[in-house]
């Protein structure tokens, strides 16, 4: 896996394409890019025919290992992987241990192992255990074990990120020992997983031991959204990113509203410049079916926008799921009955130029699943123009002005909530 950069621009930031991602060696991603999310190697909603009217779709898509691991024994007896047992042609396949948008219980780490919840409970995994799973999946890249917990606590002791720093190192050397063993994964590529909490001794600690390791890139764990003050979020990426080497890509998962994308892009690259992939949630949650993007991003014109920053901070995890963010508009209200005009101006996806804001709120309330559907379609199709646009200021010299945009949608979202 090769990180080309092809230009530095605003004192630092870069723009590249990786290649050859893990044993694809065909896969080339540009960066900053996301990743396609999926559950079960499916994207939610969708059918694989469905899914390739979107077009271009993310050339590396993610497989919790959650969803997978209980039936570990059926992809070891159908011996080709998870790509070719799921239809995931054309496309790189990345495994995390977690789902990154999805809590789970915490409580359950020991020295010696993990926890992950399938559909039928809590999977107790050792890093043989883990690594079999690897085995059978055969993905293009993936994350080492991790003890990643300590996001999760307000109040989390200094030892206890201590402990999960040092767990997390011996679960990357066990794991590289048997990768390097293992016929089945050479080609693939190990994401070495940087925890450490709200510490940065400990987040400077962890990256600087996880870069002496010979992995494939960096998982930055523990900066979901609502998971500490986004101020803080930012000081300490940019602390890790300043103790990685520049020539290999960083993943940041569960960090998908546009505007901390943007302050995470902007930390991870204000001093080595090193790019940043993101994992994104591109599904509606079943709880927020009616929640889509207001706006398209495009660089255009610069006109002068005024916005105040947010004092607050994020609001809390456990609380996001009945949280409408600005960015999102909530097509069950019935003001959107009689409205006629498309879902987004100007969005070319097939759910904008074929219905009205109008239908999409008829499916929403009468339960329809053409509903997920359409605005699975939606949402996909916006996360690809955002990270187009979004790599398009970087290399023009233009991600103030990006940012303003950004921010002017926000603050158009919070008016139109209002409304």
């Amino acid at each position: 896996m090769k990180l080309e950069l092809t230009r530095v621009v605003q004192g630092g930031y870069r723009v590249g394409v990786l290649r050859e991602v893990g044993r694809a060696a065909h896969t080339s991603m540009e960066v900053p890019g996301c990743l396609l999310y999926t559950r079960c190697g499916a994207v939610p909603h969708l059918t694989h025919d469905t899914l390739r009217t979107v077009s271009p779709l993310p050339p590396v898509t993610q497989l919790t290992l959650s969803t997978v691991a209980e039936h570990r024994e059926v992809l070891e007896e159908y011996k080709d992987g998870f790509k070719k047992f799921a239809g995931l042609h054309d496309t790189a396949l990345y495994c995390s241990l977690h789902d990154p948008v999805t809590p789970y219980p915490a409580g359950h780490i020991t020295n010696k192992t993990v926890s992950v919840w399938g559909s039928g409970g809590r999977i107790e995994l050792t890093v043989a255990r883990f690594m079999a799973l690897q085995k059978a999946l055969r993905p293009d890249l993936y994350q080492s074990m991790a003890d990643g917990e300590t996001w999760q606590g307000d109040a989390t002791s200094r030892k206890r990120i201590r402990k999960s720093v040092d767990r997390t190192l011996a679960h990357l050397d066990e794991c590289l020992l048997i990768h390097h063993q293992t016929p089945e994964l050479q080609g693939a590529e190990v994401l070495g997983v940087v925890e450490g909490g709200d510490s940065l001794e400990e987040r400077v600690r962890s990256a600087k031991e996880t870069a002496k390791r010979p992995v494939g890139g960096f998982c930055l764990d523990g900066f979901q959204t609502g998971c500490m003050e986004r101020s803080l979020r930012t000081r300490l990426i940019a602390a890790v990113a300043r103790e990685l080497p520049e020539d290999k890509p960083r993943l940041l998962q569960g960090v998908g509203r546009p505007d901390e994308v943007v302050a995470c892009v902007e930390a991870g690259v204000t001093e080595r410049g090193c790019a940043l992939t993101f994992d994104l949630d591109l599904s509606p949650d079943t709880e927020r079916a009616g929640s889509a993007p207001p706006a398209v991003l495009e660089l255009g014109e610069e006109k002068e926008e005024t916005w105040e920053s947010e004092q607050s901070g994020d609001v809390l995890l456990e609380d996001q799921a009945q949280t409408m963010t600005p960015f999102e508009m909530d097509l069950k209200d019935t003001k959107y009955r009689d409205d006629l005009t498309p879902l987004v101006d100007g969005c070319g996806c097939y759910c904008c130029t074929n219905h009205q804001r109008a239908y999409l709120h008829h499916l929403l309330v009468t339960n329809e699943l053409l509903a997920g559907v359409l605005l699975m379609i939606h949402n996909t199709a916006q996360y690809n123009s955002f990270f187009r646009a979004l790599r398009e200021a970087l290399a023009n010299d233009k991600l103030e002005f990006f940012k303003k945009r950004v921010l002017s949608r926000k603050r158009v979202g919070h008016k139109e909530a209002k409304e």
